[in-house]
């Protein structure tokens, strides 16, 4: 019996561990977003790239988390 309270514990920090990594990590996305809009109207280029590819790493890790997630999820894709 106190196995399966055990599981339930690990799976539960597993989720909230992994839906706080990626609330971060979407979050520097959003900061990098914001950067880039902040560097155009300073009229910096070479900060304002850099912010690009600063979000479109954290989206795309995002994006490949979340596809994983659901790989796991879907028995078809098995």
């Amino acid at each position: 019996m106190s196995l399966d309270w055990t599981a339930l514990g690990q799976v539960t920090a597993v989720s909230i561990g992994v839906t706080v990594a990626v609330v971060v990590v979407f979050a520097l996305g959003v900061l990098g977003l914001a950067r880039h809009e902040g560097a155009k109207e300073a009229g910096a280029g070479g900060t304002s790239a850099l912010a690009v590819a600063q979000a479109g790493l954290c989206f795309l890790a995002c994006a490949a988390v979340v596809a994983y997630g659901i790989y796991l999820i879907v028995p078809q894709f098995h």
